[in-house]
C-alpha cells in the first residue's frame, strides 16, 4: 500500500471511530455528528482506493461521483450505492439549524457506514 494511501486510511478510521463513539454518549449525545463523520468516513474510504489505484479525483463530498470514478476498478462496488446514497446527505444536511439526526438516523448512518468500511477494507486486503 502507498504511504498516502494508508494516511488515508487513517483518516477514514478517525472518522469511523470518532461517529463510533460519539454514538455511544449518553449525556447530551451529537446524532448530527455521528452522521458527519460517517459520511466522512465512507468518503475518505472511497478515496483510498482510488488513491491506491492512482485515479485523480477533484476535491468533493459527493459520494456518488467518487463511487461512479471507483466502479472502474471496482465493478461490484455498484451494491455500494444504496449505502452511499443514504450517507451522501450527511455532509451538510445537519450541520446547519432547520435539520437535526435523530437517535435512530444516526444508528443507520453507523450501519451504513459499517457496510461500505467493510467492502473497502476487505478490496484492500484490510483487517475488519
Amino acid at each position: 500500500m502507498k504511504p498516502i494511501t494508508q494516511e488515508w486510511v487513517e483518516k477514514a478510521e478517525g472518522d469511523w471511530n470518532a461517529a463510533r463513539q460519539l454514538f455511544r454518549v449518553r449525556k447530551d449525545p451529537s446524532y448530527d455528528s455521528v452522521c458527519y463523520h460517517c459520511q466522512q468516513s465512507a468518503e475518505k474510504y472511497l478515496k483510498v482506493r482510488l488513491e491506491e489505484a492512482s485515479i485523480t479525483f477533484i476535491k468533493t463530498h459527493d459520494l456518488n461521483k467518487l463511487l461512479l470514478l471507483a466502479l472502474s476498478v471496482e465493478p461490484t462496488w455498484v451494491l455500494l450505492n444504496p449505502y452511499l446514497q443514504s450517507l451522501n446527505n450527511y455532509a451538510v444536511s445537519f450541520r446547519y439549524p432547520g435539520n437535526s439526526a435523530t437517535k435512530q438516523i444516526a444508528k443507520d448512518a453507523i450501519a451504513d457506514c459499517r457496510v461500505v468500511r467493510r467492502v473497502i477494507r476487505q478490496a484492500l486486503g484490510l483487517p475488519v
